[in-house]
């Protein structure tokens, strides 16, 4: 069990220090802004939707490890996805950080299954999850994690 649970930091730190897809999105056609008082993590989310398909996503901003990394592997995971997905993986990845089922049909997303120890922590992982559901949803507000 420690050698999985070092794979997971490992993977949380690499995407926390080096985030796929980071940066401005020049054609996304829904955009969304989160921001985790508590921390102060913040980031805004770009998102190209076409067809109820989204055809890439990116994410800028600034925040601790967890709440990049978390945001790294969304963007990963949600391309070529429909929106009706998107919201579905949203759902199954806040019921791993906070009650811990589904965790095998995630994928990489399965490395953040261990803040739920951490009821701080949470808030940082689920972050960009909120994002993308204002995006998806063409929030006005800024997202947060409460």
């Amino acid at each position: 069990m420690t050698d999985l649970r070092d794979l997971y930091q490992e993977v949380i730190i690499d995407h926390g220090r080096r985030p796929r897809n980071f940066g401005p999105l020049a054609d996304a056609n829904r955009t969304a802004e989160g921001f985790n008082p508590l921390c102060g993590d913040r980031l805004t989310l770009y998102l190209k939707v076409e067809d109820g398909v989204i055809r890439a996503a990116r994410f800028d901003g600034a925040g601790c490890a967890i709440s990049t990394a978390s945001a790294s592997l969304m963007t990963e995971a949600l391309t070529g996805r429909t929106e009706a997905e998107a919201e579905a993986l949203f759902a199954a990845f806040h019921g791993l950080v906070t009650d811990g089922p589904g965790a095998a049909d995630l994928g990489k997303l399965a490395v953040l299954a261990g803040v739920r120890a951490y009821p701080s922590r949470i808030k940082c992982a689920t972050l960009a999850w909120h994002t993308l559901h204002a995006a998806l949803a063409g929030q006005a507000r800024p997202a947060t994690s409460e």
